[in-house]
């Protein structure tokens, strides 16, 4: 009898909760979510209230939690989604600094109690954090990546969907460079069931759908109070579906480039947003296509966006350089 997947989710908020959730119901494998220990029992009693749902959907997953970073142990897949959230008036540099500190701590106890698995970042600033958790894991790149992509691609979709009034699964598209602003937009690879989308909707509305995906975060704080979780955990979740079951996916995802894209060079690379082939192995290959002109250059800003943000993590962190 073949053995059960094995997905830890470090953090047990919103977005952790929420991919515990989804990996369950979809029967992915079991789960154990991690959290520090002041936010143990909160955890465990989400955990609970979910396994509790098993005889109602009809999910078998076994589903735990705990403080203990030996029971992630064996595991196939690795999220982290810990760290914290911007605050008002808090810089850029703050936010990194922070978060870098808790990202590069996860990553250190992941190496050590789960050396074989696959990590997927959430965690924010999302491209310095997956170079963190580059740096202090020492896994090779094919084992790191980050989603920020599937969510934004995801809410593209979307609104797409609802501007023109058709089902979102007939809405194939596609988006690279970096989460929010720093998003390169591709209408000329967005498609209704293989009709291009700029047949059926104007140039300006297709550019609106854009927009509001790039705000697409900031306008449900706004709404809410808090950042979204359901849809950022379900794309994590597309994402450790395709690596445990070796769908090969092609998915846009946090990679580490160097000559791709002319991200970098031999030897020195980022992590940028790029389609990706997504299998047992983890990042199997990057998928080049061709840009124009004008996505090549916003492509080339996001990537110096990057390179920005991980220049404030090697000099807050020399040992990370």
């Amino acid at each position: 009898m073949p053995k059960r997947a094995k997905i830890a989710v470090i953090g047990g908020g919103n977005v952790g909760a929420s991919c515990a959730l989804w990996a369950a119901v979809k029967e992915l494998g079991d789960v154990v979510v991690v959290d520090i220990p002041d936010a143990e029992d909160r955890v465990k009693g989400k955990l609970l209230d979910l396994a509790q749902c098993g005889p109602i959907e009809r999910f078998d997953a076994n589903v735990s939690a705990t403080s203990d970073y030996k029971d992630i142990s064996g595991a196939d897949v690795v999220v982290i989604t810990a760290g914290i959230p911007r605050k008002p008036g808090m810089s850029r540099d703050d936010l990194v600094a922070t978060n870098v500190k808790i990202v590069r701590s996860v990553s250190e106890n992941i190496a050590k109690h789960a050396p074989e698995a696959i990590v997927i970042v959430v965690s924010n600033p999302l491209d310095a954090m997956v170079y963190t958790a580059w740096k202090a894991t020492g896994f090779p790149t094919q084992r790191i990546v980050g989603q920020a992509g599937c969510l934004d691609v995801a809410r593209y979709r979307t609104f797409i969907a609802m501007e023109l009034g058709v089902s979102v699964e007939d809405i194939s598209a596609l988006l690279l460079g970096g989460h929010g602003d720093d998003m390169v937009p591709l209408p000329r690879y967005t498609s209704v069931h293989g009709v291009p989308v700029s047949q059926l909707l104007s140039q300006d509305k297709i550019t609106a759908c854009v927009d509001r995906a790039k705000v697409g975060g900031g306008e449900i704080v706004k709404l809410m109070g808090t950042s979204a979780y359901y849809a950022p955990a379900l794309g994590v979740i597309d994402m450790v579906e395709a690596i445990i079951k070796d769908k090969k996916r092609i998915l846009p995802c946090a990679a580490y480039c160097e000559r791709e894209y002319a991200v970098g060079e031999a030897g020195k690379g980022y992590f940028v947003g790029v389609p990706v082939l997504l299998g047992a192995t983890g990042v199997e290959k990057i998928i080049e296509i061709d840009l124009n002109a004008d996505e090549k250059k916003l492509m080339d800003a996001s990537t110096e966006h990057v390179k920005g943000l991980v220049e404030v993590v090697c000099k807050a962190f020399p040992e990370l350089a």
